[in-house]
């Protein structure tokens, strides 16, 4: 039976407030209504009293009950935005987060300053969205995404084109727990935002990420750091001298990471916080005398 477009959005609103406060589910109900419409907040205040095809109020139907069933909206709606950006998401990448700017931003400063046409790697690259992000900032950068999933890299690919970087953006398979492929080159930054939730923190994960996130992209080991001890150690000779790696990181992880950077050879130069008010993020530069280079302090 098909109905008017006001019905569905206070259904949508009714259903939803079983599990979220009144402002949150109007909110997803008028996400979700102007999703399968097409229609923008604005056109659907015009066209409430419309009704909708029985296409439009299936989709909906199903739409509302996902996320009911608690599964997050960006994975309902298929997309999420981040950095200025509207990024295709699905169940085999994370979705992009406020958190992960403080990384993004800290490799763009950076960035910056490398010299023309700087090769950049983005490992575990997910969604690929803070190679993405590199790329929309630094024009002349020639940035790889690199994910150990498949299935990641199907959706990097999709968004390389549809924010229009296919011709200096590339993808490739890569596993951060083994030794740098031979084949990708020398980087002059590599940015990464690993795997880095402990097996405790896993259990306790709200539903919305244990459920539905995958959980490669989330486990970092036992506590946390077994992605950050092999990247700073198998990927350095990735980075060319005087190069920079760049991590995210979770709560309180901070001075631990920073200790394997400068165990592995590195020195830290700047650790920034996310929105916040965490610390979210450390870059670091290679050190390598032999190549007689000077630390870049930027």
């Amino acid at each position: 039976m098909v109905k008017k477009l006001s019905q569905l959005y206070l259904e949508a609103r009714k259903a939803i407030s079983a599990n979220e406060d009144k402002q949150t589910a109007s909110l997803l109900a008028r996400n979700l209504l102007s999703h399968v419409t097409g229609k923008t907040n604005e056109q659907l205040i015009a066209d409430l009293e419309l009704y909708g095809s029985q296409a439009v109020c299936d989709e909906m139907e199903q739409a509302v009950a996902r996320v009911v069933s608690g599964e997050p909206l960006a994975y309902v709606l298929g997309e999420w935005d981040f950095y200025g950006m509207t990024l295709q998401v699905d169940k085999n990448v994370l979705i992009p987060r406020d958190d992960t700017c403080a990384v993004t931003d800290l490799a763009i400063k950076y960035a910056l300053f490398l010299s023309k046409t700087p090769r950049i790697l983005d490992l575990c690259t997910g969604s690929g969205c803070v190679g993405l992000a590199i790329g929309s900032r630094i024009k002349d950068a020639r940035i790889t995404l690199a994910d150990i999933s498949r299935e990641a890299l199907v959706i990097a690919k999709k968004n390389v084109t549809l924010q229009k970087m296919t011709g200096r953006i590339s993808c490739v398979s890569a596993d951060a727990l083994q030794k740098a492929p031979a084949l990708l080159g020398k980087f002059d930054m590599i940015v990464s935002n690993p795997p880095y939730i402990t097996s405790d923190e896993m259990i306790g994960l709200d539903d919305s990420v244990k459920n539905f996130e995958p959980h490669l992209a989330l486990h970092g080991g036992d506590d946390g750091l077994v992605f950050y001890r092999s990247i700073a150690q198998n990927y350095k000779d990735a980075i060319k001298p005087g190069g920079y790696l760049c991590f995210e990181f979770g709560m309180g992880q901070g001075e631990a990471v920073c200790e394997i950077l400068e165990m592995n050879g590195y020195t830290i130069l700047e650790r920034s916080r996310d929105y916040n008010d965490r610390e979210r993020a450390v870059i670091a530069q290679r050190k390598d005398d032999s190549y007689g280079y000077k630390e870049n302090n930027v």
